[in-house]
Parts: C-alpha cells; structure tokens; sequence
C-alpha cells in the first residue's frame, strides 16, 4: 500500500548526528493524532474523494458486470426470456430478435463503459508510477546522506585506530606485575 508520508524529507547529516536516540524519536514522530494512532490515509482514499459521479458510475457498473452475480442474473434473465416467449404466445418468438437487438445493445453500452473505466484506471496507473517515482528518488536522496554518514563515520574509526596503534594502546593497558 502505498502511503504518502507529511514529514519525509532529506536527512540532514549536519543538523544532529549524535542526537540521543529519545531526541531524534521524538522530532520524527507525526505531527497529528491519526498518525500518531497508525492511521494513514493511501493514495487511492485520496483519489477516490476527487472522483465525479459518472466515473464512480463507470466503476460501479464495471465492477457489476464483471462480477458472477451478473453472469448469473444474465443468464437467468435469458432463460426467462426463451421460457415465456417458446412455450406462451410471447411478444418475441423464437429466433429471439428483439432480444439480439436488447443483447447487442447491452454489448455496446458495456464497451463504452469499460473503455470509460479503463481510461481512468490508465490514469491511476501513471498517476501511481510517478508517486513510486518520486518516492524512489526521495529515498534514493535520504540512502546517500546515510552513506556520506556512514563513511564519515568509517573514516572517524580508522583515525581512532590509528590513534591507538600511536600511542601503543594495547600494550600500555596491560598491568604487568614485576
């Protein structure tokens, strides 16, 4: 699930680096009281608010359509139709023209309808990669400041080693007993 985070941003490797662990905690804790709680709202809740009518329409009926309770109800329908219009005097005998004039009609209605659909989920799909996007080059921003870190950090031991292996460390910390 992709969320949108309100405080990220570049780490700063010059503003506390050696900060005490409750300190750096606290100044990275969310802002609100949702946040706090866990609670955080994905792109696609944000998306859904802005949707107008006909598009939660277009949705509504793809979703219908391409469920097995329409399958069901379709062919129930159909066999309805043969029943009352093959064995009763019916407004539609056999060959069934007014129900493949209904039919094609039907077909059309849901190819519109499905291009309707599938042009918004076109959207969210784009709209989507240029969120990972953006969320991959902050993170690749936040993994370098943590490599320049760790580097100096690398870089403070091996001075620190070299310091010792100066002052002889290992041999004047010993007590020897003569």
């Amino acid at each position: 699930m992709n969320t949108v985070p309100t405080n990220a941003g570049p780490i700063k490797p010059e503003h506390g680096m050696f900060e005490s662990s409750r300190a750096a905690e606290s100044s990275a804790a969310p802002k609100t009281a949702s946040a706090r709680r866990g609670l955080t709202v994905t792109w696609h809740q944000q998306h859904k608010k802005t949707l107008t009518t006909e598009e939660r329409a277009a949705d509504t009926m793809r979703n219908f359509m391409g469920s097995w309770r329409f399958v069901g109800g379709f062919v129930l329908f159909m066999i309805l139709w043969a029943v009352a219009n093959s064995f009763a005097s019916g407004w539609d005998p056999y060959p069934f023209i007014l129900l493949n004039l209904f039919l094609s009609m039907l077909a059309g209605l849901q190819g519109a309808i499905l291009l309707i659909s599938a042009k918004r989920q076109d959207a969210i799909a784009a709209a989507l990669a240029q969120h990972d996007f953006d969320t991959n080059i902050a993170a690749k921003t936040d993994i370098e400041a943590l490599l320049e870190i760790n580097n100096r950090q690398l870089a403070m031991i091996s001075d620190l080693h070299a310091i010792l292996e100066r002052l002889d460390w290992p041999r004047s910390a010993t007590v020897t007993n003569d």
